[in-house]
């Protein structure tokens, strides 16, 4: 290297078994500091403090690095906890615990390259996460049954989750770049191709009757839930969280506005997650006439609990009044439909049946996605594309008289 360089150019010196040069560079901060660079020889350094010479002129730079695993740890905490909604906080830091950290949380943040995302994203694809977790060597010895004896039960994420991962990771690294940690955001330069959309098959307007039919003989004080869900396309959330202080039966309208979720071990209740998740709803005869026996039961289960009961406002709650575990309601959905004789579904999957109704009803779309509260159209069109036959479609049309087993216009 020839020619001298001016103040604040930093230096190349020998150092251990190589070389090592430095630049002074601004910091994030405002600070002047200085930032190494080390190689073998001194071509290698020089070319590397070349570099750095010229990113230090494009602003500034960090002089240290944490490892990705203490970046994500400040990134959840500073960052996602305050900003997101605590179940989507909870998702994240889920994403971070079980596939991030463990595939790279060593990778120094600004040494971090495309290909490492690549490797991890190909062996987070064929990795087996009971091996990897160690979910079957956290079991008792005699209940160990598969990975933890030597009989790997191959138990791979799925493509979305893999995605999801990558998504969390992209996310994270575009946040340091917004800070000014690193330059490039190689999570965004790797790709994961789609998985095939699992095929939905939603229940009939016949088997919808029989559930709710089931459901109102055997007296379940869960029915007017089921109701809701099936005819409004309510989630589980949105149910279990709904006060009565949204309901306006003289009126016939209701508002859907909060929901009631477990998050960290402890149930929150908040906000809908987005702006078009809340929305006054006309309320169909069949919704009212549940809601009002809903009353009337809430009524004699608060008599009957005395000084015992938890002085709620929520709708749907256990005999004392206290609000309904979201798992145990999808318990009583499983142990209903099986009562009634017809197919397990996942309970989401009846916001699918609901969409059948309203399509079958000639419902116009944009009224179904104000209904459904979608925020895009074309996902309510997907929900469109499964039309029942013409003698389902004729049945539908009296949707009052099939759910409620009255006739009622």
């Amino acid at each position: 290297m020839s020619g001298k360089r001016g103040n604040g150019e930093g230096s190349i010196y020998p150092y251990k078994n190589g070389y090592a040069a430095y630049v002074w560079v601004t910091t994030p901060a405002g600070e002047r500091k200085r930032k190494y660079v080390y190689g073998k020889t001194r071509p290698e350094v020089h070319e590397k403090w070349v570099k750095l010479h010229n990113e230090a002129k494009n602003g500034p730079m960090p002089t240290s690095s944490p490892t990705l695993a203490q970046y994500l740890a400040y990134w959840l905490r500073d960052v996602v906890q305050p900003d997101l909604k605590p179940k989507t906080a909870e998702t994240y830091a889920m994403h971070v615990r079980l596939y991030i950290s463990p595939g790279l949380g060593d990778r120094r943040l600004d040494k971090l390259t495309v290909r490492d995302v690549r490797t991890w994203v190909n062996k987070l694809l064929d990795e087996c996460q009971c091996c990897a977790q160690g979910k079957d060597a956290r079991r008792p010895g005699d209940d160990q049954r598969c990975c933890a004896v030597g009989e790997c039960c191959e138990q791979v994420p799925s493509r979305r989750t893999v995605q999801d991962a990558r998504a969390v990771l992209r996310s994270a690294l575009t946040n340091a770049m917004r800070e000014e940690t690193i330059t490039k955001n190689v999570a965004a330069l790797v790709k994961v191709r789609s998985g095939r959309k699992r095929k939905r098959d939603p229940w009939s307007v016949e088997e919808a009757r029989t559930f709710l039919e089931v459901a109102r003989t055997a007296g379940d004080p869960l029915y007017p839930a089921y109701v809701l869900i099936l005819v409004l396309g309510f989630r589980r959330g949105e149910v279990l969280g709904l006060n009565w202080k949204s309901v306006n039966l003289d009126v016939g309208e209701i508002t859907v506005a909060h929901q009631l979720q477990r998050i960290n071990r402890q149930l929150v209740h908040d906000e809908t997650k987005t702006e078009a998740s809340t929305a006054t709803l006309p309320l169909p005869q069949i919704c009212v006439t549940a809601l009002q026996l809903r009353q009337k039961t809430q009524e004699s289960a608060k008599q009957a609990a005395g000084e015992l009961w938890a002085g709620s406002d929520f709708v749907f709650t256990t005999r004392y009044g206290t609000p309904i575990e979201p798992r145990n309601f999808n318990r009583s959905f499983a142990d209903r439909s099986t009562r009634a004789g017809v197919r397990k579904i996942r309970l989401h999957d009846t916001r699918h049946t609901c969409g059948s109704l309203l399509a079958a009803l000639d419902v116009h779309p944009r009224i179904a996605m104000q209904i459904l509260r979608h925020s895009k159209i074309a996902v309510t069109m997907e929900v469109y594309t499964h039309i029942p036959s013409d003698a389902t479609r004729k049945a539908l049309r009296k949707l009052g008289k099939h759910l409620d087993g009255k006739d009622r216009k």
